[in-house]
Formats: C-alpha cells, structure tokens, sequence
C-alpha cells in the first residue's frame, strides 16, 4: 500500500527522457565517471553504506559529475544552477518535470533535492557489456531514515547475481516475475523480442517504466501478485527475484512493516515452493525458468530432500543450488535492520519482533536458512526429468549464465544419447561411442612431496562456471587428458587398459561414470 510520503515515479514523455539520457552520458556519469570521481577508499565505504568519504570528494569537486552523485546518489542538496549545469538539456525545471528532484524555489540559488535515487548501472552478462541509469526509491543512504513499506528497491546483491545467473541466449518471450524498478527486464530485453514484466507494486511498475524509457525500451507490465497477470500464457524464459523473506505474522504484530519488495505475507517458505511447482505451467518447451530463494531447513530432514520434493511436484528438469546459510538469529537480525527497526532506536519493538521471529522457527523445527539459486527446465520433448541438489559455496568467477546454459545443453545431450529409440535408458554404452574435449578453463594441478616421482594429489580445477574442483585418480585423469577430440571414450578406454595392463571392463567401470559426471559438470563437453 503506498503511503503519503511516498513520492510518484518519475515519469515524462519520450523527448524529455531522451534529452536527460544525453544530459547524464555528456556529464561522465557512468559506473567509470563515479569510480574515478569516488576512488577506491570512498567508493568502497560507499559499498557499506557510509557516505561521508564520498561526500566530501564530491563537494569538493567542481564538475556535473559530482553535482550528480551529491544529489541522486548521496542525498546531498545542491543549487538549481549547478543542477542546470550538470543536465543543460532538461534544465533544474527540467529535472523537476520528470519527477526526479525538488526545488525549494526558483531562483538560481535556491536548494534542490532528489525525489528518487538515480544511478549509472554496468555490468557484463552472458549477452556482453550492458550500460544504464535506473531509478529507484532514496535508500537510508540518502535519507537516513528507515525504509517505507512501499519502498522500490534499486540494484542490490541479489538483483546482480540473477542477472549474471541468466541464461542470455535468444528468447523470443521473456517474463520477469517482481520486476521491482526493473533491472532484469533491461537485460533480458536484449535477447528477447517481447519482455512480460509483472509486480504486486504499482508504483515498482511506475519506476519500471521510467527505467526502460530510459535504457531506449519498453516492456510490457502487468499489475498482479506473482503469476496471475500471466494466466494461460507461457514463455522461453522466466527470471525472479521474488519476495522470498520468511517473515513470520508475530513480526508484523510487534511492529515490523510489511515491506512490499521483499515480504509477500506467505507461511514460511511457501512462496518459493509453489513458484517452483507452479511455474512449469507457463514454460514452453525448452523454456527455463530461473529465480533466487530461501528455503527451510527443519530438524530431523536433510534440506536437499525437502527441495527436491518441489522438483518432483514440478515435473521439471531441476537444479538446486544452495550458496549460504544463516541460523535462525542470524536470518531475524539482517531482516529487522533492513525493514527499520533497530535496538538503538526502538529496543522494545526490536526486541518483540526478534523474540516473534525465532518463536516462530523454534514452533516450526526450523534449524537453519538456506538461500540460493533454483533453476527449471522443461524439455523440448517428453522425458524423464533429472534434478540435482547441492551447496557450492566458494567463489565463482563471470557470469554464471554460459554456465548454466552448458550444464542444460549437456543434461540435454545425455538424455538423448543415454535413451534407445524406445526412449528407455540405454546405460554408458553409447558415451563410450562418443568424443570429447577437455573445456578451455580446466586446469589440472599436481602436487608432489620434494623428490618424489608421483604426485600424492592430482585435481581437475574448473576456472569459470561454479569454480569446483575435482580429484579424479589416475586413472580417470589420464582419460579426461587424452580427450582432445580424436578419440572415442570407448578407444581412450582401451589404450590405458593396454598400457596397464589391466582388463578394459575394469577401466570402462571407472572411467565411463567418472567421464559423464565432468561432463554434467562443465570439465568435458562433446566434441564438435
């Protein structure tokens, strides 16, 4: 529900926007015009919300850059003419038009302050290098105040890592679930012929809008909790970062807002279950479906099986992969500090909400929270699904989406090839027919005691994609070194069991499983 003080989105016709467009590329505000602006040392505090080192850089600078960042990044007022100075096209008046800023009068020196947050935005996904501006609500950055319910948040840590996460290929129809201001509509809609962008939130629509406009787009939104706007239709792809905070009522009750970004007023984690179960209805064949979330983890069952429950239900190709937990304290403490209360200045409230929060988990056998990644496949023919459920929680390099996309195309190319003509499982075999090659971002490493012939460790490290890392034996590390291309699976089995002498049974046994796991895993892939 919007509150009074909310202001509207910034909106303005087509010339308006396109003049503030050229306006903010001619003033250097870009992600590189900032960074050189800021440094590292204040661009980093920044980061962690502490504004000052970059205030004083920016009042300190005399350039539209830094009359910029003061004003829509740093809540700082500036004048209306240094504002006509840094946009010449659209003018303070102009800035005021679009919704963007205030004016405590006209005159040329007369205090101005932003309405929204705008910023530059770059980033490198799986479609290449991508430049914005997107608007969004004034942060505690800003404002130093607590966040309203009806809040539209900007680019956050989530938001980056489902856009890198997306697979970026060609997607004739693209929906993107939540929306909020709108940041993976902008990139999908560079692969996509047609962007479906839906939210609960009327006003996150209003910034959505703004934001495309901007970018030299459009998309088309829809006002709807989460999969009703799109009733009966179906797409290539689906993104969403919904509002998967586990937020119990008693939290409500003891003051916590609901905020509409985050919370969708659901038990427990039921959100993210029935969008899992639920989405396969709108997938075309071939479709993915891809979104960010938290799961329970209950006393007495291993989360992977509760998880994969929903992959079940989904009749999809699942992957599940969990990159954090956090306990029961931990999840209450990061979410009362993001929706405003905080000890300092409400203990009482504070303290009721934190006590509503793990009654509630504790009432419920929840250990722990998981949050991570959830990607679905529907085939482009009727098969038998596969699911995969894990936790990789070490560091990845790039953009995930490549990853992902090899990982469904090999999942893909298994099934066909591990099927006979009466789509029955026909084993191993048929990899032994087939050649492959090491990808390029493997790396064998081998680690070897002073002196010594033989080394006691040798591991496969996969440098892109989940960054794993395998150790394979002897064996199968000779194998995965000899797939260049030239070889079957099947002939590189039977030259090492000549070199050693050993049965070639024995050698397919070890080799032929261990060969499919990499593959599925991103270290092989099919030759061309």
């Amino acid at each position: 529900m919007t509150t009074p003080t909310s202001p509207a989105p910034p909106t303005g016709t087509a010339a308006q926007v396109a003049t503030l467009r050229a306006d903010l590329a001619a003033a250097g505000f870009t992600v590189d015009g900032v960074a050189a602006l800021l440094g590292d040392v204040a661009g980093a505090a920044l980061h962690r919300e502490q504004r000052v080192p970059a205030l004083r850089l920016a009042r300190a600078a005399d350039a539209p850059v830094a009359t910029l960042v003061r004003l829509f990044m740093l809540g700082d007022e500036v004048t209306a003419a240094d504002l006509a100075a840094a946009l010449p096209g659209s003018g303070a008046a102009g800035a005021q038009a679009l919704g963007l800023a205030a004016a405590a009068g006209a005159a040329p020196d007369d205090a101005v302050r932003a309405l929204v947050d705008l910023r530059p935005y770059g980033a490198t996904d799986a479609a290449g290098a991508a430049h914005w501006w997107v608007a969004s609500d004034l942060g505690e950055v800003e404002t130093g105040a607590p966040l309203t319910a009806d809040h539209v948040l900007g680019i956050g840590g989530a938001s980056l890592t489902l856009a890198q996460l997306t697979v970026r290929d060609a997607r004739p129809r693209v929906l993107d679930l939540g929306t909020g201001c709108g940041v993976q509509a902008l990139h999908a809609a560079r692969h996509s012929e047609h962007v479906v962008a839906t939210d609960v939130s009327a006003r996150a629509l209003g910034f959505a809008a703004f934001n495309a406009a901007l970018a030299g787009t459009a998309f088309d939104l829809r006002r709807g909790s989460l999969l009703e706007p799109v009733a009966a239709e179906v797409f290539d792809l689906v993104v969403s970062n919904p509002p998967f905070v586990i937020t119990p009522a008693a939290a409500y009750d003891a003051g916590l807002p609901l905020m509409e970004y985050r919370d969708a007023g659901r038990g427990g984690d039921l959100l993210v279950r029935d969008l899992v179960t639920g989405v396969g209805a709108h997938l075309a064949p071939g479709g993915v479906a891809q979104l960010l979330g938290n799961w329970e983890h209950h006393a007495g069952q291993a989360w992977q099986e509760r998880v994969s429950g929903w992959l079940e239900a989904s009749g999809l190709d699942g992957w599940v992969v969990q990159r954090e937990v956090q306990d029961p304290a931990e999840y209450a403490e990061l979410w009362l500090r993001d929706g405003g209360l905080r000890p300092e200045l409400d203990r009482d409230a504070y303290e009721a909400a934190y006590a509503a929060w793990l009654g509630d988990f504790e009432a419920r056998g929840v250990a722990g929270i998981g949050f991570g990644y959830v990607v679905l496949h529907r085939p482009a023919a009727p098969r038998a699904p596969w699911h995969r459920v894990e936790e990789v929680t070490g560091p990845v390099q790039g953009p995930l989406g490549p990853h992902v996309a090899e990982v469904l195309a090999a999942r893909a190319w298994l099934a066909d090839l591990e099927a006979d003509g009466a789509g029955r499982p026909a084993g191993l075999a048929a990899l032994a027919q087939r050649r492959l090659v090491v990808a390029p971002d493997v790396t064998e490493e081998r680690y070897l005691a002073p002196g010594a012939a033989d080394p006691q460790v040798l591991q496969l490290r996969q440098g892109g994609g989940l960054g794993r890392v395998v150790r394979p034996g002897t064996v199968v590390a000779g194998a995965v070194g000899a797939c260049d291309g030239e070889l079957t699976l099947g002939q590189i089995v039977a030259g090492l069991a000549a070199l050693l002498e050993v049965p070639a049974d024995a050698v397919a046994a070890e080799v032929l499983p261990a060969a499919r796991e990499l593959l599925l895993d991103g270290f092989l892939r099919p030759a061309p």
